[in-house]
């Protein structure tokens, strides 16, 4: 649903003050925080990964969304990036081990760029790290992209790089909690 979808809603049930441009600043404003305190009662995820990226619209061109799954279909981590290359896979990584821990093995499709950032961490790390490419062990992670798209597609892009970021954080929050990620308990998990 877009914004304008939300406001319309809102106004069948009473509320005409609320604008479309007011849900996107609360959303932008908001976001961050929730994601924040949402990662602080985050539940651990599995230690075997699928990875792959989806193409989000922003200011007219499409950008790099990374995520992963574990095999169970829980969301490891996100990341939007400009370019598909070295770099923004190592940041990926670094993101996710640095919220997750480290993975036993990641399942990656035949890209170069995914598996140069993959071996950056295991050196920079001095992990092992085991690669898998095969198209088919990541048919879990391909399915969990639908939701982003279904998602996106009515808001036809985003303006500017930090609201799809601040959008897609909170779009990705909302995800988690429905798959049952969030503690019940008030302590952060401890990777170890």
């Amino acid at each position: 649903m877009s914004y304008r979808d939300i406001e319309e809603i809102l106004k069948i049930r009473g509320l005409d003050t609320i604008d479309h441009a007011t849900l996107q600043r609360w959303v932008i404003t908001f976001s961050p925080v929730l994601e924040a305190e949402f990662r602080k009662r985050k539940k651990r995820v599995g230690s075997s990964w699928r990875m792959d990226e989806t193409y989000i619209k922003v200011n007219g061109k499409w950008v790099y969304l990374y995520r992963a799954v574990d095999q169970y279909g829980q969301t490891i981590d996100f990341l939007l990036r400009a370019k598909r290359d070295a770099q923004a896979a190592k940041r990926f990584f670094k993101k996710a081990i640095k919220n997750n821990g480290v993975p036993e093995k990641i399942n990656i499709d035949k890209s170069v760029s995914n598996t140069a950032g993959i071996k950056a961490i295991d050196k920079e790390n001095e992990t092992n790290i085991t690669i898998r490419q095969n198209k088919y062990m990541k048919n879990r992670i391909e399915q969990d992209h639908r939701f982003i798209k279904r998602l996106t597609r009515p808001m036809l892009g985003f303006k500017t790089g930090n609201s799809a970021r601040r959008t897609l954080s909170l779009i990705e929050t909302i995800h988690m909690i429905r798959k049952g990620q969030l503690s019940n308990s008030n302590k952060a998990t401890v990777y170890g």
